[in-house]
């Protein structure tokens, strides 16, 4: 059997199977330069394999091609679907939906009065001196307004006119549009004028209705609005590459990673859950690796192409409810992932008088200089300018056959043009690859401030973090920033380079629901409280209870959204029936957040949730033994020259697969795995244990 786990990112697709046919490993043991494969107890192998999210010339859906490749088929040959267990995915195809704008044209159907709340929102000024506000472009193209009214005590005070619209609705169905959003006041709590306009939709023909009583069931009109408009404007784009991909593989179980990092059958995958479908699985995939190799406090650091995510994780997973991802406001749960636009696809600028990284992103198409297809410099570039990357340990899939190398010559002359330039608008004289480790100083920089947003900012002592380094382009800047933040030690899995694939297989199977209060927290509340949670359960159960997991371990995690009265910032503490210890465990936390407390006021609980959780069967960790001798130490491949701390130093490489427990290298070094390169700077050391983990330590 096969089991298949995939992330498609922005720039590659990383696929991470688990197999006990020993039929495919001969296969693949002929490519060995391509393919990743690591022997398990029991008889079973993993294998590791990257290739372009985007290659239209060679093929059509990275992860089906990706799964060809793996079993060694052509393209016109069918896949043996009978031998494929279960594939488990993350796809960024929602998440650039929204970015690109590309959604399913949507109608929104709001209460009578209010067809402007969702574009007048909150009023934030995140650029308070900005002299033109530009508002971000609505992603619904209609709006019907429905009269019809409760009042916030649940008394109707103006019925449906269901002939009214459904005229309305016929005339949106007529031009095109076939997915609506319904948002009506105060529904989250009283949801009969909905359920009744939803009934008039699904006559009238809508393939896609959102509901907002049903995907964010919580108080605040804007964000549960926002949320039901997002979630009808990338649905259908998402059924639609659910579909696609299940054509090819009819009859395999297939299950998706939503942003709560839970995963969820195919057919129950909704736009809301999708944004973050990718970056939850290496979240998931660090949390999991990092504890199994006992780092119980970890900052997740995921440097891609395109972007680098990281997360703070400190015995549970952190998720947030309110978000804004690429202008859209959204009221679910979701990973606290920091994201920013920067990645080993970040292009390289020079504006006449400062340097720049990004946001721009060179992607997989055209990518880098180096990648053969024209495209700009970027942080990659740099790496390899300065000598950290070097072509012939690179994968060999670039130019029009996919067969060739990275282009070193067309980055020293583009960094030997960028420094002219440099010289002509400043005066100042610089070598090539001191301006590339200027552009890198930059993006490490970056990355730095993006972590102490989710640590410094809010309390952690980030020194006594272990850093969690993962994605493909990790590897090349772990050490520089564990140096700016003073971090000691840096923790990278032997899957590095595809975690976020990896954690897909790492992943449990998890249902979410929340429920709006809104009461002030007393031991009178409890019994309600209690009774909520209980709706709450078993409306989550009935998600899973497609018999997918059936007779598997069970975890129920009740958890309270608590604020101070007067006050919009919510923290959340586990549900208990002592309220003094919920309190207390919200104070603990208000007083690291913000530095104060405030005893005097009442405690409001704003909503409740409950989360089930499926335990999945999940790979083992390779276990490694040592064959030389403990005085013998490794032997490196070559000596290269890498470019840091502002001179030439001749540097060993070492090749991952010849390293054995108990190895210890002091830096400067690089280590060439086939899915990433590791840059061991000068002051740091690198130790190998008998899991196959590397451990970087500060000397």
């Amino acid at each position: 059997m096969l089991k298949v786990f995939a992330d498609r990112g922005g720039t590659f697709t990383d696929i991470v199977a688990v197999t006990d046919n020993q039929a495919i490993i001969d296969r693949l043991s002929e490519h060995q330069e391509r393919f990743l494969i690591v022997p398990l107890p029991k008889q079973q192998w993993v294998i590791v394999y990257k290739l372009l999210s985007e290659n239209p010339e060679q093929y059509q859906d990275a992860v089906i091609q990706g799964i060809r490749d793996i079993m060694r088929l052509s393209d016109k040959e069918p896949i043996p679907t009978e031998v494929i267990e279960v594939v488990k995915m993350g796809t960024t195809v929602a998440t650039n939906a929204l970015l690109e704008r590309k959604g399913d044209r949507v109608v929104l159907l709001i209460t009578k009065g209010f067809k402007d709340a969702l574009r007048i929102g909150y009023q934030n000024r995140p650029d308070i001196f900005a002299r033109q506000i530009v508002l971000p472009t609505m992603l619904y193209e209609q709006v019907i307004e429905v009269d019809e009214r409760y009042d916030a005590q649940g008394n109707e005070l103006t019925s449906v006119n269901l002939e009214q619209v459904r005229n309305d609705l016929q005339a949106i169905y007529n031009i095109g549009i076939r997915s609506c959003a319904i948002v009506f006041m105060h529904s989250y709590r009283y949801p009969s004028h909905e359920q009744q306009v939803t009934l008039l939709a699904q006559e009238i023909g809508f393939t896609q209705i959102s509901i907002s009583h049903q995907v964010s069931p919580l108080m605040k009109l804007v964000s549960r609005g926002d949320t039901t408009v997002v979630d009808a404007y990338l649905t259908p784009i998402l059924r639609r590459y659910v579909n696609q991909v299940a054509s090819h593989l009819p009859g395999v179980r297939l299950m998706f990673m939503k942003s709560d990092g839970g995963l969820v059958a195919a057919e129950q995958f909704q736009g809301k859950d999708s944004i973050l479908s990718g970056p939850a699985g290496g979240i998931v995939g660090a949390v999991q690796t990092s504890q199994r190799a006992g780092f119980d406090a970890v900052i997740t650091f995921d440097m891609g192409g395109t972007s680098t995510d990281v997360a703070h994780f400190k015995g549970e997973y952190e998720r947030q409810l309110d978000s804004e991802i690429a202008g859209a406001r959204m009221r679910v749960p979701v990973l606290a992932i920091n994201t920013i636009a920067a990645g080993g696809g970040s292009i390289l600028f020079f504006d006449g008088s400062r340097y720049r990284v990004g946001p721009e992103s060179a992607g997989s198409n055209p990518g880098p200089a180096c990648y053969r297809r024209g495209g700009s410099l970027a942080v990659t570039d740099a790496n390899v300018m300065l000598g950290k990357i070097h072509p012939q340990y690179f994968p060999s899939v670039f130019g029009a056959n996919g067969n060739l190398p990275l282009d070193k010559d067309v980055v020293i002359s583009k960094f030997t043009k960028l420094v002219q330039d440099i010289e002509i608008a400043t005066g100042n004289t610089r070598t090539p690859e001191q301006v590339a480790a200027g552009f890198i100083a930059i993006a490490v920089e970056n990355m730095a401030n993006a972590i102490k947003k989710i640590s410094l900012q809010r309390g952690y002592d980030v020194t006594k973090y272990t850093l969690c380094c993962f994605g493909g382009a990790g590897g090349q800047v772990a050490c520089l920033i564990a140096d700016t933040l003073g971090m000691k030690k840096i923790f990278l899995h032997p899957y590095a380079g595809v975690l976020s694939a990896y954690g897909m297989g790492l992943a449990d199977v998890r249902a979410i629901r929340e429920g709006g209060v809104e009461k002030p927290l007393t031991q009178a509340l409890i019994s309600q409280l209690v009774q909520l949670m209980e709706t709450l359960e078993t409306q989550a159960r009935s998600e899973l209870s497609n018999g997918l997991n059936t007779g598997t371990e069970e975890e129920v995690v009740r958890k309270l959204n608590l604020k101070y009265e007067g006050t919009n910032s919510t923290l959340t503490v586990d549900f208990i029936l002592d309220v003094a210890l919920m309190r207390q465990e919200f104070e603990g936390e208000h007083k690291s957040r913000y530095g104060f407390i405030q005893v005097e006021k009442a405690l409001i609980v704003e909503s409740a949730s409950v989360e089930v959780i499926q335990k999945m069967d999940t790979p083992e960790e390779p276990f490694i033994t040592r064959t030389r001798s403990l005085g013998e130490p490794p032997q490196s491949v070559e000596t290269v020259k890498m470019f840091t701390a502002e001179k030439w130093h001749d540097t060993p490489v070492y090749r991952r697969e010849y390293l054995q427990p108990e190895d210890t290298i002091n830096g400067p070094a690089i280590i060439i795995e086939k899915i990433s390169t590791i840059v061991v700077e000068p002051d740091w050391k690198v130790k190998l244990t008998e899991h196959n983990h590397l451990i970087l330590y500060r000397r």
